[in-house]
């Protein structure tokens, strides 16, 4: 139900559907913006009155994000997931609605998507660099904005959000990790981001296709093995979610040069981190030999 017409002050819902006719070529290289007004006119107004829907402060955040990394676009975002999630406060309920994310790409922040995720043109090319519509409206593992919150809810350990920054410093971890269902398991993603950690310390080569390598590992196994039982989690404590949520109308901006502080609705306990890191070495292990009896049977042939 429309109750006004949608502004670009406050988020609102836009179908994806009209989203996806209004992505054309002109738009996804950005020779043109979106037709505002069309979209406007289209999107549901969100009528909880809450400060946690107004654009002013992701927009800052948006503009802040490419002063910043203006010379590694990557780079912006283990910056901004974390304070995405801090000042976009919602419920995981909330935070699946593709038409959330569809309004904020479209609408608020249609030159970040363009700046983040625009290809840069070959001097051979012939073809318009164009973003991916993927980008504007797909799921949440790719959406510009959803990848962000999404990533930063599934790694945040309680209200510690530095998980989340080491997880998208890590692209491959970023862009394979998270799109596995186990992932959705605190103590699993706590604990593979620790063993690519551990291997980006290390110097490891190749770390991209090692870190791909040991996701679908992990994938594979846990169709067998009990992640959950392995490493136990404890219920999150949805009252202190929902009370964090809240307090968005008389929060502060999130700070730009310190992690902001998360939801305290409890941490991933250590116990379970610590068991499932080992048994994720271990099979990063097992990877390793095999890698290696590869290679010397190909210098052997």
């Amino acid at each position: 139900m429309k109750f006004e017409h949608a502004t670009r002050d406050r988020l609102a819902l836009l179908p994806v559907g009209v989203a996806t006719r209004h992505l054309d070529q002109a738009v996804l290289s950005g020779s043109e913006p979106p037709a505002q007004v069309a979209l406007l006119r289209a999107a549901t107004v969100i009528a909880d009155p809450s400060a946690r829907w107004n654009t002013t402060p992701i927009r800052e955040l948006t503009e802040q994000a490419t002063t910043r990394f203006a010379g590694d676009r990557a780079a912006a975002d283990a910056w901004l997931a974390p304070r995405l999630h801090a000042t976009l406060r919602l419920t995981r309920s909330e935070a699946a609605d593709k038409d959330l994310w569809a309004y904020l790409a479209m609408v608020v922040a249609p030159d970040y998507v363009l700046w983040r995720h625009l290809p840069t043109s070959g001097e051979n090319s012939r073809r318009t660099p164009a973003v991916q519509a993927s980008r504007f409206v797909g799921g949440t593992s790719v959406q510009a904005f959803a990848r962000l919150w999404w990533a930063a809810e599934m790694c945040r350990d309680g209200a510690d959000y530095a998980p989340v920054e080491a997880a998208c410093a890590h692209q491959d971890f970023l862009n394979t990790a998270l799109r596995l269902d186990i992932m959705d398991h605190r103590p699993t993603t706590l604990a593979v981001l620790r063993v690519v950690e551990n291997l980006a310390a290390a110097g490891a080569p190749r770390l991209g296709d090692q870190v791909n390598a040991l996701c679908k590992a992990i994938g594979i196994a846990g169709s067998t093995l009990m992640y959950e039982m392995i490493g136990p989690d404890e219920l999150p404590d949805d009252a202190e979610l929902l009370a964090w949520i809240d307090d968005a109308d008389s929060a502060p901006p999130v700070p730009w040069d310190r992690l902001p502080d998360g939801p305290d609705d409890g941490s991933a306990p250590t116990s379970s981190v610590d068991a499932l890191t080992h048994l994720f070495e271990d099979i990063n292990q097992h990877l390793g030999r095999l890698r290696d009896r590869s290679r010397t049977l190909t210098s052997l042939g």
